[in-house]
């Protein structure tokens, strides 16, 4: 056997590891084709990356005046100070016990009103008008009201996170529970259910992982509410902070409180997500 016979046959496998190169670089732009969680986290992590460094260098490099945007090592040393002189820890606490406290409430009560709203259409007829006008209607413009009508205490601002929730939650879960597949609903009619179990065993079970993705989302919506209700008529929270920062124009302090919001909301979102694949892991078959 020549040289260029013993060439030919090695040159194939030499060439695929290029070809499967090339191949898995085309599966990461194929539109809906899953990633593996490890690559996921490589390119958040370096978008991450990039911002940070981008943010550096444009502070740090005096492209843009430290009273309008704080630096990185300077919005790191006053979130230092934040939690050590100032006892930060408790308006994250307080922060979070509103948002907890108004989103809990509404979810309480619109999770059933939007089940029926769904499942029965006379209810929906009675209900839709009404709640689709108040969902349009801002939370923030409540505040106003709501300083009369209770003050500037805790119920002021649970409230702001209850309007700004309640009436999100309850369509979408109208229109989750009325989508439900219609030939599981006769198919259920014809085994003997009952209007009732109907609900119970059918449109229920089957709309549960999608009311808790709704969930999930409306719970982002109520961060942005509470931290409205806190720049108005409060003396702890988050927002409370950020105001007290813009009126020193400490910028550090600012971002950093952007940024603590923006840490507890993913932190919420991985849990309920962890949560959801827990409870509804039937779901993803």
């Amino acid at each position: 056997m020549d040289d260029s016979t013993q060439t030919s046959q090695y040159r194939p496998a030499l060439a695929a590891p290029a070809s499967r190169t090339v191949a898995q670089r085309g599966k990461l732009m194929t539109p809906l084709q899953p990633i593996p969680d490890s690559m996921r986290w490589m390119l958040g992590s370096f978008f991450l990356a990039l911002f940070v460094a981008l943010w550096a260098l444009v502070s740090l490099g005096g492209y843009v005046s430290a009273t309008f945007l704080a630096d990185p090592l300077n919005m790191l040393h006053e979130g230092y100070l934040l939690f050590a002189q100032f006892d930060f820890i408790n308006d994250i606490g307080m922060t979070v016990m509103r948002v907890l406290g108004g989103f809990l409430i509404a979810a309480g009560i619109a999770i059933p009103l939007g089940i029926y709203m769904g499942a029965y259409k006379a209810v929906e007829a009675f209900f839709e008008p009404f709640i689709s006008f108040c969902r349009y209607l801002p939370a923030s413009a409540f505040i106003p009201l709501l300083i009369l009508w209770t003050g500037i205490g805790e119920t002021q601002k649970i409230l702001v996170i209850f309007i700004g929730s309640f009436f999100q939650i309850v369509l979408m879960i109208a229109v989750i529970v009325g989508a439900a597949r219609k030939d599981l609903v006769e198919a259920s009619y014809t085994l003997g259910c009952t209007r009732s179990s109907v609900v119970r065993r059918v449109l229920i079970p089957g709309a549960a992982p999608e009311i808790a993705e709704a969930l999930r989302l409306v719970l982002g919506w109520a961060w942005t509410y509470v931290i409205v209700a806190e720049m108005i008529g409060s003396s702890s929270g988050i927002g409370h902070m950020i105001i007290d920062s813009q009126a020193l124009l400490n910028t550090g302090q600012i971002i950093f409180g952007i940024i603590v919001i923006g840490c507890i909301g993913l932190l919420s979102d991985f849990l309920f997500k962890a949560a959801n694949r827990r409870l509804f892991a039937w779901s993803a078959i």
